[in-house]
Order: C-alpha cells, then structure tokens, then sequence
C-alpha cells in the first residue's frame, strides 16, 4: 500500500500519520500504537513520507517537514 498518491499527495493513511507527527517526533512504535497499525506498515509509510520531505528524522523519532 503506497502512501504517497501518484500526484504527489500524501494517502489517507499517511495523512494519519502526518496529523500525529504535527506537534511533536514520535518514534514508529509509538505511532504503531497509536494508530493500532503493524509497526512494519509504519516504519514502510515513514520511509516513503521521508523520501518525499513530508517528514524529518528527529533522533529515534519523526516529524512533520515543516
């Protein structure tokens, strides 16, 4: 499952994890949890979200690119 649309769009489920990561980095387990998601999707999606500069690594954790 891709969460970057073909027009460059995050899907509905990164935009899941875009709206966590607004305030404060989380680490993927966290968002794992918090999402009831399996933590290979989420650590799949950051990666994918990463690439396409919608978030930025923060120690263990990720936030929203701003």
């Amino acid at each position: 499952m891709a969460c970057i649309n073909s027009d460059g769009t995050p899907a509905p489920s990164a935009k899941q994890i875009l709206d966590l990561l607004q305030e404060e980095a989380l680490t993927p387990p966290v968002i794992a949890a918090k999402l009831e998601r399996p933590l290979f999707r989420v650590r799949s999606s950051l990666r994918e979200l990463q690439k396409a500069n919608l978030v930025t690594q923060q120690g263990e954790g990720f936030i929203a690119a701003k």
